[in-house]
């Protein structure tokens, strides 16, 4: 963890080159990517850093940390990307003004059913694996539950996203990237305001944007090796 605000500014300079870099690479503006600075075990003192510096779209992976973080980091959207769970779901719903990671389940229908109740239609992204082995949806069962939650009150399907196999290099997250890509046009076709693309991390995000990544989720290249949440 960089205990530097120096550092981590460096660090975000950094990446919003290479963001700007990887946009040129394949003519898109820079505007249409979304940093999302993932905050997970990060100190309130380094997410203000970051915000103060202009990045507005926090991730957090564990419900405790957005409840701490959110009433104190004002002017900031807040962006849930852990795995959802039924008996969180509901903290989820009052805290999160973007979640990443719908998947069939009791605890997408309380998320749902909890931000109905609170008068909200909260933007969603239905989670795809293409592994078999990670949290997600398996792709041949996208249409069915992406029509589920767009008739689902307290719900807004937003788009999709992904976590790809580790990769060695940068270049081996490419056909998965792609592939979302390509499924999230088919989505389009049925669902015209599902236009967000969450994919790439920390290793990969510039394959992730030449091959049309919305939104970016980064954590340890901002903010250094983290420890784990205790």
């Amino acid at each position: 963890m960089l205990d530097s605000r120096d550092a981590v500014l460096e660090n975000l300079a950094r990446i919003r080159a290479r963001i700007g870099r990887a946009c040129d690479r394949c003519d898109r503006d820079p505007a249409g990517v979304r940093l999302v600075a993932v905050a997970k075990t990060v100190p309130l003192e380094a997410v203000r850093w970051v915000r103060d510096a202009g990045v507005t779209d926090i991730g957090e992976n564990y419900v405790k940390e957005i409840i701490a973080k959110r009433s104190t980091v004002p002017g900031t959207t807040w962006h849930f990307v852990g795995t959802l769970q039924t008996h969180t779901a509901h903290h989820v719903a009052a805290n999160a003004d973007v979640v990443h990671t719908l998947t069939p389940g009791r605890a997408v229908a309380r998320l749902a059913r909890r931000a109905h109740e609170q008068g909200r239609r909260l933007p969603a992204l239905i989670e795809v694996d293409f592994t078999g082995g990670r949290a997600g949806l398996d792709p041949d069962g996208l249409d069915a539950f992406a029509d589920e939650v767009a008739a689902t009150d307290g719900l807004e399907i937003a788009g999709l996203m992904t976590l790809p196999p580790m990769p060695d290099v940068p270049e081996d997250a490419r056909p998965f990237f792609r592939r979302l890509r390509d499924m999230g046009e088919a989505l389009r076709g049925r669902h015209p305001r599902a236009v967000e693309l969450s994919m790439g991390m920390s290793m990969d995000y510039e394959v992730a944007i030449e091959e049309g990544a919305t939104m970016v989720r980064i954590g340890t290249a901002l903010f250094g090796e983290r420890p784990p949440a205790r």
